[in-house]
């Protein structure tokens, strides 16, 4: 789970001609290099954005060689990242040493299983083999980093650990369709830091690392434009440092790690819809400024109608023993899958309706929303169904036929796990309201733009953009099905795949 923050949105052109250059320009238009006066800044990799993958990029840059200089928007490093729970999702190749240390084993296979089922449709299996591969190590590149894992494991079923405690369940593991094809194993890696916001012990680290290779900071520096030459290659990016437009020469390449788009209102209506009944999910300049400046410079984006969307309805973990139903009374997913999972069945459902039914035993206020709103409650389940205004008996049939299997241990329509399964016995009832007006979901872009696991940009041939990067959240990454979500892929996917990018851009 994640804090959630919105901004004003700045104008994403440069409202005047700079001295010197023949034509405007903006995030979608590149300025042409022959209109380029002079440089202000000359290094061989540039970095747009000081998040998980910039950060990791610019270490990976510096400990290759190259000269890096990173611009970010906001006036202090981290991103979106910082606000979050600093969750690493790891696993495979026998687990990592905490896996290990708790006794769990993590084969390569069932990690890569479970990240395909993740990705969903779009899967990019090239992408997924190279991860699953080499997280383990992954992980122990960021301990060298100076990023703290306590090295404990906190069982039970939560959104963030508010321990300081390292291991946990952040996903769908335990739950069908997944554990019926991979081998469940807790993946989710915290930052040591007590209580939620782990994500900035995590971006301190990592940010404090780059900088003490020597990479170069600017804050408050806005990318405006890409450069390019006659070749349509990107050889440096127009900034504007406070307040002050500057031409930066990128003898290497431009790696844009700005983050998604979902404070930008336009974009999510245009790509993401379904997002737009979510509150934001950023650190507040996920404006899609990364994502416009590859589309100008010929990137092609794929899977932009996606996003990684909650509702926090745990904990307590008891509620996961309700039933979510919609306006028809039918029960719509089992209920152990992990919050993001539940919350995009719950989101799609007709009318914007569904509530959760519990019983008296397992009743609880969900510690994130405590004000939940009580849609209706009964001594009967024909009572419940006749106050939510729902079709005479459906509610009443779908939760006799749930009682019946659940007191024998059986989910036999959505194969919810025997451990949470028990039949709503215990009056009074009721049912807790996830209709759209009442909805507390929180939501982030997983769209943006189509690369190689490497990092290189491509454009609508798949042809990669010579002198062009991108990593983190301005691209299409791992996480890539909102479907498929776990806590934690997102950063293991910025961080691991910004080093690619950092890498390949200094190779260049």
């Amino acid at each position: 789970m994640e804090t959630t923050m919105t901004t004003t949105q700045t104008p994403d052109t440069a409202p005047h001609q700079t001295e010197g250059a023949t034509r405007p320009y903006s995030l979608a238009r590149p300025c042409h290099a022959d209109d380029v006066p002079h440089w202000d800044i000359e290094t061989d990799v540039a970095v747009i954005g000081f998040g998980a993958a910039g950060s990791c990029a610019a270490i990976e840059a510096r400990a290759a060689g190259a000269q890096v200089h990173v611009f970010e928007v906001a006036a202090a490093p981290g991103g979106s990242a910082s606000w979050s729970g600093g969750e690493v999702y790891v696993g495979g190749s026998g687990g990592t040493r905490v896996q290990k240390a708790h006794g769990f084993e993590d084969s390569t296979e069932d990690f890569y299983t479970y990240l395909m089922m993740a990705g969903g449709p779009g899967a990019d299996a090239e992408r997924v083999r190279l991860y699953a591969d080499h997280a383990v190590a992954h992980y122990d590149w960021l301990e060298a980093q100076g990023v703290p894992f306590k090295g404990t494991y906190l069982p039970g079923k939560w959104l963030e650990p508010l321990t300081d405690d390292t291991l946990l369940w952040s996903g769908s593991e335990q739950a069908w369709p997944f554990s019926a094809q991979a081998k469940p194993a807790p993946r989710g890696h915290t930052a040591q830091f007590k209580g939620w916001g782990g994500g900035k012990m995590l971006m301190e680290k990592l940010c404090a690392r780059a900088q003490a290779l020597g990479a170069v900071v600017h804050c408050n520096s806005r990318a405006i434009s890409l450069i390019v030459d006659r070749e349509r290659a990107i050889v440096g990016v127009v900034v504007r440092i406070e307040g002050k437009e500057q031409f930066v020469r990128a003898r290497k390449g431009v790696i844009l790690c700005a983050g998604g788009f979902i404070v930008n209102r336009e974009m999510v209506e245009r790509f993401a819809p379904g997002a737009l009944h979510a509150q934001v999910v950023s650190g507040g300049n996920d404006d899609g400024s990364g994502i416009r400046m590859g589309i100008g410079a010929g990137g092609a984006t794929i899977h932009m109608d996606q996003f990684f969307a909650t509702l926090p309805f745990f904990p307590p973990e008891s509620l996961v023993k309700g039933i979510f139903i919609n306006a028809r009374g039918e029960r719509i997913i089992n209920e152990d899958a992990y919050h993001g999972r539940v919350a995009h069945y719950v989101l799609r459902q007709p009318e914007g309706k569904a509530w959760l039914l519990v019983d008296n035993e397992i009743f609880g206020r969900p510690m994130i929303q405590p004000d939940i709103k009580v849609a209706a409650v009964g001594e009967t389940w024909e009572e419940v169904e006749k106050e939510l205004g729902l079709p005479e008996g459906s509610l009443v049939h779908t939760v006799s036929e749930f009682n019946r299997h659940a007191a024998e241990g059986q989910d036999p329509l959505f194969h919810k796990a025997a451990n949470w399964l028990r039949p709503l016995t215990e009056a009074p009832f009721a049912a807790l309201s996830y209709c759209r007006g009442d909805l507390n979901a929180h939501a982030f872009t997983m769209g943006g733009l189509h690369t190689r696991p490497s990092g290189e940009v491509l454009d609508a041939d798949g042809q990669p953009i010579p002198g062009l990067f991108a990593a983190g959240r301005t691209t299409c990454g791992l996480p890539r099905w909102g479907e498929g979500y776990s806590s934690g892929l997102s950063i293991g996917d910025s961080t691991f795949f910004g080093r690619q990018a950092g890498l390949k851009a200094a190779q260049s």
